[in-house]
């Protein structure tokens, strides 16, 4: 196994060289990398100086080592104005569209500063495209203002990303009703890949091409830009999306130079770990060997990290819930393909405070990545890093970051990297169940059934235990419930005390689940006999039926507004969906909820 060190010496070398050409911003006269000839001439003892930079000599697997850990420039150039460019306004402006600052080369020196080892820029390149009219060429000052940033990064030392990021929304057309429309769409895609990959033709191996975001998936249906879309169904969407690929690294191959074989990050189902695990995802065929990168984001779960209602996290189901999900990406290593998992984060509304639990969250996370030999990309828009001041405010935070660097690792083998990493994952699992555990909790096991209420508020501020997993500290603190263990048939009792944390105002979701109601109890029916609120009766709005998403848990929906169908086959009590409804309890909009107690009979319909 080669060390770290030995890589890490080259990149010194490289960075002396980046220092000395750190003025060169044209395209003809890129700041030089060298990394990968570097590595394998110094591992057989050749003298640096001897390297040349024809050809890429590393894997997809060497290079997402040594890209390390790194940070997005979040809603930065994707910041989304093609009106105003129609309108004639130059599209560099629109960097701060979205509140960020200008982006200066000392805010790229902050980041490798405080750790990061590569720099992802999402761009809206249709800001500065006239594509209605047919016209395809991309402005030459958006252009300019992206490479600006990406030699900034380079110049920093650090490896960088360039992509294509939401952009308004037009991937839709790939799933318009319209042949034209579709065929439209992919010579859109091709003459803007096209631009771009000969603008960075001669750039150093360090930058890399990205083929799409979290639009190739389900945004291929999506009717925003493009109304008669929604027309692919669900095996097409994977077969569109091999082919958008393919014409990805197909484009960027044939404009010669360095992209022949430049490393290229190719996007994932919705960059959605389930969907690109998904045996119809198909990665792209390529003429370069082992030069391909798969790419999925992660935010898990979406209540903590993307909403303010879930403020604690370290359950020994969250450690679980992570630690397998990110392990099933082993199957791209495994043969071959490097893995990037180009955003994730705990979100914090351009806070530089951080939610708490996220130091142990972020340190569990980057073990797992440091046991796989994922690069991780953290998802941010001036909240943890502070642009204008150039650092991590929150000390904890930055301390994390600054020790995950490549540099900081540099001194360490990869078996002794990994052997720290599966260490720290064991001890933090370990220590989870001390740690949030609660005396009035049911343990979650895989022999027990467990009855609870999921809620989520209108304003998304107050959250408990929501989704098919039984997890009753995935919670906003202070809520207060009492759970039922399910022993057979019979009656029982709920309920979600929610004053402590301070009410929830009326409702986005709810539900009553019973975990592995599916697997124990299978073939039973949930039948409500009271339904309170704030301590007082109501009555239900609608006729509830019993069904599962997940095969494992029992659920009856309260209000869920994403069901406007009733499943083919729901379990009912007399055997009639006539008046069937997710949505039998509609609370006022601004009806304040402390209390919600439900009590059920649960009985087999066999």
């Amino acid at each position: 196994m080669k060390k770290r060190a030995g890589i890490h010496s080259a990149a010194i070398l490289l960075m002396t060289v980046l220092t000395a050409v750190s003025s060169c911003t044209a395209p003809d006269a890129p700041v030089s990398s060298g990394t990968a000839e570097i590595i394998q001439t110094s591992a057989a003892g050749t003298d640096p100086a001897d390297v040349t930079e024809e050809k890429n000599e590393l894997t997809a697997l060497e290079v997402t080592y040594l890209m390390g850990n790194g940070i997005n420039l979040g809603n930065t150039m994707e910041a989304y104005n093609h009106k105003g460019y129609l309108d004639g306004q130059d599209p560099t402006n629109f960097e701060s569209l979205w509140g960020m600052p200008h982006t200066t080369q000392e805010m790229i020196d902050g980041m490798k500063a405080s750790g990061f080892d590569t720099l992802r820029i999402p761009v809206a390149w249709t800001n500065g495209m006239n594509y209605e009219s047919g016209d395809y060429t991309i402005d030459e000052r958006l252009f300019a203002r992206v490479e600006e940033i990406v030699n900034y990064a380079l110049n920093a030392g650090m490896y960088v990303i360039v992509n294509d990021h939401w952009d308004g929304g037009w991937w839709g057309m790939f799933g318009s009703a319209s042949g034209e429309t579709r065929s439209t769409a992919m010579e859109m895609y091709t003459a803007m890949w096209k631009q771009i990959a000969e603008r960075f033709g001669d750039y150093p191996y360090k930058l890399v091409l990205e083929s799409a975001n979290e639009e190739l998936g389900d945004g291929l249906n999506n009717k925003e830009q493009c109304e008669d879309s929604g027309t692919l169904k669900s095996d097409e969407v994977f077969e569109k999306i091999y082919e958008i690929n393919s014409q990805f690294v197909k484009t960027v191959r044939a404009t010669g130079g360095k992209n022949t074989d430049r490393f290229l990050l190719i996007a994932g189902y919705n960059t959605d770990f389930d969907h690109t695990c998904d045996d119809r995802y198909r990665m792209p065929k390529d003429t370069a060997d082992r030069k391909l990168i798969v790419s999925v984001h992660y935010y898990g779960p979406w209540d903590y990290c993307g909403t303010k209602a879930v403020n604690q996290w370290g359950s020994p189901v969250q450690y679980k819930e992570q630690n397998e999900t990110l392990k099933r990406m082993t199957k791209f290593t495994d043969q071959g393909y490097g893995v990037i998992i180009g955003e994730y984060g705990v979100l914090t509304d351009g806070k530089a405070t951080p939610k708490p639990d996220t130091d142990i969250y972020y340190t569990n996370f980057l073990n797992n990545c440091d046991l796989y030999n994922y690069c991780p990309l953290l998802w941010d828009c001036n909240g943890i890093y502070r642009r204008r001041e150039g650092r991590i405010a929150d000390e904890t935070v930055a301390k994390l970051f600054l020790e995950r660097s490549f540099s900081a690792q540099s001194s360490l083998t990869e078996n002794q990297i990994r052997e720290n990493a599966e260490k720290g994952m064991e001890e933090a699992l370990k220590a989870a169940d001390e740690r949030m555990s609660d005396e009035n909790d049911i343990p979650v096991a895989d022999d027990t059934a467990v009855a609870w209420i999921m809620y989520q508020s209108g304003d998304y501020s107050v959250s408990y235990s929501v989704g098919d997993i039984y997890d009753p500290t995935n919670k906003t603190m202070n809520i207060k419930a009492q759970n039922a263990l399910i022993t057979g048939d019979g009656e029982y009792t709920v309920s979600l005390d929610l004053s402590g944390a301070g009410g929830g105002k009326s409702v986005t979701f709810s539900a009553l689940g019973i975990y592995n109601g599916e697997v124990l109890f299978p073939d039973h029916v949930i039948t409500i006999k009271s339904f309170k609120i704030n301590g007082e009766e109501k009555e239900l709005d609608g006729k509830g039926y019993t069904c599962s998403d997940d095969g494992k848990c029992t659920r009856m929906n309260l209000y869920n507004q994403w069901v406007s169908k009733v499943p083919d086959e729901p379990r009912m009590t007399d055997g009639s969906a006539d008046e069937a409804s997710a949505q039998i309890w509609k609370a006022g909009r601004n009806e304040m909820i402390n209390m919600i107690e439900i009590t059920f009979t649960f009985d087999s319909i066999l």
